[in-house]
């Protein structure tokens, strides 16, 4: 009998788990239930598309729907699941028309995702107040976008900032409202930060830091937010506080949650429950420098996530070994990266660091369309082992964050750094990478 693979939620970690079923096993029946009524799509990419770097929502859907017959994964969306019953091992939904469906399944995938937060704000649920989550979130915020003259931001995360771009590049004037001192708190160090908050301010958007959202007024529409004892004009409101974990329906089905609130998962991505394994943003991870459990609800995580628990899920083996929260963006003409601790949370976890900073170029200095970089790296002092990284810079973030995070995941010290074997040509890099410069800078502060 073909094997009976359920997985319930179609974003980035179902698609995964549902495609790497079918390539472990040709004759599995795979079932791929979404509550959305589009198949999977980038989350990551809807602020682009509010800016208009992506014309349209269509562009960023990853498979059509006949992609999902030719894989023989039988896609069913609009469809929300209810109950799962373990000892019977059914699935409950409820489909389109209102009328309760029942799947079997010999294993179940949770890859549940996550939902935004949107704070218990007064006025929160004014028309022009929106999280930003979903296609239809989004599609909302740029209808209002393109007749707006004001907006305010609540959080100033990587949604926050993309978004405030994506409405400045639609004509409109943005208000960001962060409760934190500085932007980006949990991958960037302050000294960092204010680099970046330097270039945002220059593009005409207001930081409002330190400061928290109190009340959104207008009548039945918003027309301002009151905030740090102002009234701040806003024809739309961008609620970017972050996102929760689903995990009623794993707790409902009687999985274990971890103490960051995610499902507790081992490293074959199977939950306390028998047959029933979980990926994506609602599972907790383990950090690889800390060993510490913690959420870590990046796309790149959710779909390594995703692809072993269907590799498992349908008779096969893979491990997934841990996370470093490597993340990268665009932040107006700012590359932003980051793999690791930061400084402060290494500290906070209780190591003693050494840190080396280099301010440097992306090319040779002479060449044209040579821009700035800024390397942080963050050593353990006892061992100077890598175990955090930042970067800011014009160019070249991406490649310099996943090689640092591989020099983190193989335990490479700063002495071994400081002797790396880097390439050079005036129109890609310098002669002295600043990777290599910071390590040495590192170095000579021990």
């Amino acid at each position: 009998m073909p094997k009976k693979i359920v997985v319930v939620g179609g974003g980035a970690a179902g698609l995964d788990a549902a495609l790497n079923a079918r390539r472990t096993s040709r004759d599995a029946d795979i079932k791929l239930i979404n509550a959305e009524d589009k198949p999977a799509y980038s989350r990551c990419a809807l602020p682009f598309v509010i800016g208009g770097d992506i014309h349209d929502f269509s562009h960023i859907v990853i498979y059509k729907p006949e992609f999902y017959k030719m894989m023989k994964i039988d896609l069913k969306l609009k469809t929300t699941v209810t109950e799962v019953d373990p000892s019977a091992k059914v699935v409950k939904a409820v489909g389109p028309d209102g009328k309760e469906e029942s799947f079997e399944y010999d294993s179940l995938i949770l890859a549940t995702g996550a939902r935004a937060i949107v704070p218990p704000i007064k006025g929160h649920d004014k028309k022009g107040v929106y999280p930003l989550r979903t296609i239809d979130d989004a599609s909302a915020i740029l209808q209002e976008a393109l007749k707006a003259k004001s907006a305010v931001v609540v959080g100033a995360g990587l949604v926050g900032l993309e978004a405030a771009e994506g409405l400045v590049k639609r004509g409109v004037k943005v208000t960001v409202i962060e409760a934190l001192h500085q932007v980006l708190r949990p991958i960037l160090d302050e000294d960092m930060a204010k680099i970046l908050q330097s270039r945002i301010t220059a593009h005409g958007v207001r930081l409002m830091l330190s400061t928290k959202a109190e009340e959104i007024l207008g009548d039945n529409h918003v027309k301002a937010v009151a905030a740090g004892g102002e009234t701040i004009d806003a024809d739309l409101v961008i609620m970017a506080v972050g996102v929760r974990a689903n995990t009623d329906l794993a707790v409902k089905a009687g999985c274990k949650l971890g103490v960051t609130g995610g499902i507790k998962v081992d490293a074959r991505m199977k939950t306390s429950v028998d047959d029933i394994y979980a990926a994506g943003d609602c599972v907790e991870s383990v950090h690889l420098v800390t060993m510490q459990p913690i959420l870590c609800q990046l796309g790149t995580v959710a779909v390594k996530q995703g692809k072993v628990a269907g590799i498992n899920a349908a008779g096969g083996y893979a491990t997934f070994p841990g996370v470093l929260g490597s993340a990268v963006s665009k932040i107006f003409d700012v590359e932003v990266g980051f793999t690791g601790l930061t400084e402060w949370q290494a500290k906070q976890a209780g190591f003693d660091v050494v840190v080396g900073t280099v301010p440097w170029r992306t090319r040779a200095e002479y060449y044209p369309g040579s821009k700035e970089i800024r390397v942080k790296l963050i050593f353990e002092k006892a061992s100077m082992k890598l175990i955090g990284a930042q970067i800011l810079g014009g160019e070249g973030v991406a490649p310099r964050v996943d090689a640092l995070s591989l020099a983190i995941q193989k335990g490479m010290t700063a002495y071994e750094l400081a002797k790396a074997d880097t390439c050079y040509t005036p129109p890609l890099a310098d002669t002295w990478s600043p990777i290599t410069l910071a390590a040495e800078a590192a170095l000579k502060r021990i």
